[in-house]
């Protein structure tokens, strides 16, 4: 894996960098070959000691990503590399459980070394399904109906474009838009 560890408003020091790739090293076992990928570590600090850790790394049928708040920056590189392995588990079982069901997913399989499947399957399971039409609207209507409705997000047909979008209520307070196309 290749690494690109950036900092804002903190020098990424060898020792920063040395830590980071042990931690996410550790992830190469549940793999059959190491992964040929892209390793985007985002580091900052904010003026209240606080730490952001970002972790992103794109691979062929999965992206991992991962970010955590932590007063230590060593403590959120460890709780990020638990969030990565979490969701590397997930998308194993996920894939073998397909695997095991359509023999044609023979593309999947090899990429995952065996490892035991998550005891919690239940949790990738639909419990509730709903339907509706959906409104033509601009994206300022769609957050005034996801505040109204007391959601974090909303999907909606854009009225200039007739794609689906979603709008949601980011971690800070502010709102994103999701486009469909």
């Amino acid at each position: 894996m290749d690494y690109n560890i950036r900092g804002e408003n903190i020098e990424v020091t060898p020792a920063i960098r040395d830590y980071v790739e042990k931690k996410i090293a550790k992830l190469d076992r549940y793999f059959t070959e190491s992964p040929n990928a892209n390793v985007n570590v985002n580091l900052k600090t904010f003026q209240d000691k606080r730490s952001k850790v970002e972790v992103t790394i794109p691979m062929q049928n999965l992206v991992l990503r991962a970010e955590e708040n932590h007063e230590d920056m060593y403590a959120a590189i460890d709780l990020i590399t638990d969030k990565l392995e979490r969701q590397i588990r997930k998308h194993k079982t996920k894939v073998n459980r397909k695997f095991r069901e359509k023999a044609n997913m023979v593309d999947f399989a090899p990429i995952f070394t065996e490892v035991d499947e998550l005891e919690d399957q239940d949790e990738l399971e639909v419990v509730r399904t709903k339907s509706f039409d959906l409104k033509p609207m601009d994206s300022e209507e769609a957050i005034l109906q996801m505040n109204m409705l007391g959601h974090n997000f909303y999907v909606f047909t854009n009225a200039e474009t007739n794609d689906t979008n979603v709008v949601y209520k980011r971690k800070d307070g502010r709102y994103g838009l999701i486009e469909a196309h």
